[in-house]
């Protein structure tokens, strides 16, 4: 639950909460920062202070790519708070269907 908590405490801004839904549509090849920040059009020291956020509670990754740093939505730490949140959907009455799919971004050049 913890977990949990830190998710829904990172994405609680408007700002990292735009960055994050940015970068599930941007699909598993994630965007590099700049594209980003250019995106959200946020200073670059903010936006590097919003994704020390999203990284603590483990909902991005990044990678480094010579001088470029690309970052990608965690999917499967999002497929785990979805879980989470709709485990006991309608308190187990049967009412709904509760299971969540796994996210299974497009790869690039597909159509939607």
């Amino acid at each position: 639950m913890s977990s949990s908590l830190a998710c829904l405490a990172a994405l609680g801004h408007e700002s990292r909460l735009r960055a994050f839904r940015r970068l599930v549509e941007a699909g598993p090849d994630g965007l590099p920062v700049g594209e980003l920040r250019d995106h959200l059009d946020l200073p670059p020291a903010t936006l590097s202070a919003h994704l020390n956020v999203l990284r603590a509670a483990d909902l991005v990754l990044d990678q480094r790519e010579g001088r470029v740093i690309r970052v990608r939505a965690n999917y499967e730490r999002m497929d785990s708070l979805i879980a989470y949140l709709t485990e006991n959907c309608c308190a187990g009455s049967g009412a709904c269907d509760p299971t969540p799919s796994a996210c299974k971004p497009r790869k690039k050049g597909m159509s939607k």
